[in-house]
């Protein structure tokens, strides 16, 4: 599908801010500034924004425990994220749900979520509520290789075929589910065909190549915003880090992610794609790359100097007060 030169531009600038933001975090984590688990995102940007890029403020995203792409690729704002990261009241959570919680309901982010699997029935919910207003609306549910071993994931599943929702599974198959390999854990060996014994239409791509994502998810969001229901994209992608912050990898070959991040870097591959096709300047990313760089740092000093919440909105934003 034809881009805009403008559409490609904001396409790298999307990659490039979530994996900035993520680098920067893998060294600010070491200072113990920041509490909790953290699960980053390098290495499977090209999915997020590929995905992202079609959707508007209206089409909802449930997210995961490694969701700050897309959280990112969906609008949010940078400098909030970051914050709430820090644990700052200024954050997208008032620094009260910190890497795994970041939610922003006017951009259509439900949130991420520390639960595996859990957005698979969550999106089938929201897809539901599209279907019955009518406005062509989608809603979309990323998870892991590991999450549709889920049967929470499976029942959504069957669920929105039943239901003829116009929801979207987006299966991000990075190898590895935590620490068990996707070729011991699947036992069909393919997502996207398993998915489709459910009565769904499914894609598998390369999701390390953001042409070849954002064309696949034109092709569903076709699919599903005509009222012909469900569908499943597998990407096939990988992560730079561990699962979590500190895990040191041992399950994973020698210099396997060195290897990766050679050949299945979604930035470098789309640099190499427009340069070859002479779509985009060298100067243009290069001037977006220096862009990026000082936005994180920006949004770090801004953190870091941001109060944290006060004692007395411990209770609140709790519970939800219908009153």
């Amino acid at each position: 599908m034809q881009q805009s030169t403008d559409q490609l531009l904001g396409a790298y600038r999307q990659m490039k801010t979530i994996r900035e933001f993520e680098e920067r975090l893998h060294k600010e984590i070491m200072t113990g500034e920041i509490a909790g688990f953290t699960h980053l995102y390098s290495g499977q940007e090209a999915v997020a924004v590929g995905v992202c890029e079609h959707l508007d403020d209206k089409d909802l995203i449930v997210s995961t425990h490694r969701g700050h792409g897309h959280c990112i690729a969906k609008g949010c704002d940078v400098k909030a994220m970051m914050a709430e990261i820090f644990g700052r009241s200024t954050g997208l959570g008032k620094g009260k749900g910190g890497s795994m919680h970041i939610a922003d309901f006017d951009k259509g982010m439900l949130g991420a979520n520390g639960i595996v699997g859990a957005g698979g029935p969550l999106a089938v919910g929201a897809a539901l509520s599209a279907k019955l207003d009518g406005e062509g609306r989608v809603a979309v549910s990323f998870g892991g290789d590991g999450s549709v071993n889920q049967g929470a994931v499976l029942e959504a599943m069957n669920m929105a075929v039943v239901i003829d929702a116009p929801a979207i599974f987006v299966i991000e198959n990075n190898g590895y589910s935590e620490h068990t390999g996707a070729d011991y854990a699947v036992g069909s060996k393919d997502i996207a065909k398993r998915s489709e014994a459910f009565g769904m239409k499914a894609i598998k791509a390369d999701g390390c190549d953001y042409f070849a994502v954002y064309d696949a998810m034109a092709e569903l969001l076709d699919h599903a915003r005509a009222g012909k229901g469900p569908c499943t994209a597998e990407f096939i992608t990988t992560r730079f880090f561990g699962h979590f912050e500190g895990d040191p990898q041992n399950y994973r070959a020698k210099d396997e992610v060195k290897r990766h991040r050679q050949e299945m870097c979604a930035l470098k591959n789309f640099r190499a794609r427009v340069a070859e096709e002479k779509l985009l300047d060298e100067g243009q990313l290069n001037a977006i790359d220096n862009e990026v760089l000082a936005l994180i740092d920006e949004a770090v000093d801004e953190a870091r100097a941001a109060p944290q919440p006060s004692a007395d909105e411990i209770t609140t934003d709790v519970y939800i007060s219908y009153a």
